[in-house]
């Protein structure tokens, strides 16, 4: 008896080891970095050998998908996001899966990633359409645990705690400026460009009063739901990263109304509601703002990489 208890024993402590073998199997076959393989390798099926190993990945922000169109359409592949394995349909995704078209692009051999977005203005010396080259950022969402690199490491792309004091390439900023001045030499405009702080927020909100006046008190320039996570793949992938934000509103820090206030009093509902949706951000005035921003944003992108 005492040794078909063991021979028992052995064969549950062998299935055991059976299982957990297959799950880490399962595991690596499925992690981020075979994804991604998988990825490149349908892509590549299609791609145009002059476009089989890019440098540079430019992504286009709300309202700057005009971006594509500077592209020579005689060596230009295009598909639907649907249409790419691994690719999120938008919207409303994990941080890996938002970010994981930056490993796409490290595995494909891109070096730069140049990624462009709509913010909101919280430096009061920033006018809407004006450019900033972010120089650092506020990830609020990664502070509170929703973090692109949370979970097992991926370790073909980087180290478990890469550095990010210097993600944003000072080099690939200068150049941002010299091209700033190139092209405004060559079409003046009173649009401006600053170099800023981005503040990321997990959205889909636009933020409240209260919590713009936080994020410019704790060093925010600019405010957007978008960017930081490709940027934190982007270094831990071993990129360089340069970065704008278009100023597509101006966001409202002046405290809310106190519905006691005597001015309110005499007000109809109507007048009540106009005053309170003063500077309220409007998703269509965001793209339209990107609009008309374009040609410029199109112009220091295409000098920039004309120097990469």
């Amino acid at each position: 008896m005492e040794m078909l208890h063991n021979l028992a024993s052995l064969y549950h402590s062998l299935t055991h080891i059976h299982h957990t073998l297959g799950d880490a199997h399962d595991e690596m076959t499925t992690s981020t970095f075979h994804r991604a393989i998988q990825t490149v390798e349908h892509l590549r099926l299609t791609l145009p050998a002059q476009l089989a190993k890019p440098r540079v990945a430019i992504v286009c922000g709300s309202g700057l998908g005009g971006l594509a169109e500077t592209v020579d359409g005689k060596v230009r592949e295009e598909w639907a996001y649907g249409d790419v394995p691994g690719f999120p349909v938008s919207t409303g995704y994990n941080m890996d899966t938002v970010a994981f078209a930056t490993r796409v692009c490290k595995l494909l051999g891109v070096e730069t990633m140049l990624l462009t977005n709509a913010a909101g203005g919280l430096n009061p010396d920033y006018s809407v359409g004006d450019i900033v080259c972010l120089n650092d950022h506020l990830n609020l969402a990664g502070l509170v645990g929703f973090h692109p690199l949370r979970g097992p490491n991926e370790q073909d792309f980087g180290v478990r705690f890469p550095p990010l004091s210097d993600a944003y390439d000072i080099s690939l900023r200068q150049l941002a400026h010299r091209s700033w001045q190139g092209l405004r030499q060559q079409q003046p405009s009173e649009r401006r460009m600053h170099e800023g702080v981005y503040a990321f927020v997990a959205g889909p909100s636009y933020e409240t009063r209260a919590e713009c006046r936080m994020l410019r008190q704790i060093g925010a320039d600019v405010v957007g739901m978008s960017t930081v996570p490709e940027i934190i793949v982007a270094r831990h992938s071993g990129m360089r990263v340069l970065a704008f934000s278009l100023v597509t509103n101006s966001t409202v820090q002046t405290p809310v109304v106190r519905a006691d206030d005597p001015e309110l009093q005499s007000l109809s509902q109507a007048e009540l509601d106009e005053y309170m949706s003063r500077g309220r951000a409007n998703h269509e005035e965001v793209l339209e703002a990107g609009r008309l921003a374009a040609v410029d944003m199109q112009g220091l992108v295409l000098r920039i990489v004309a120097e990469l």
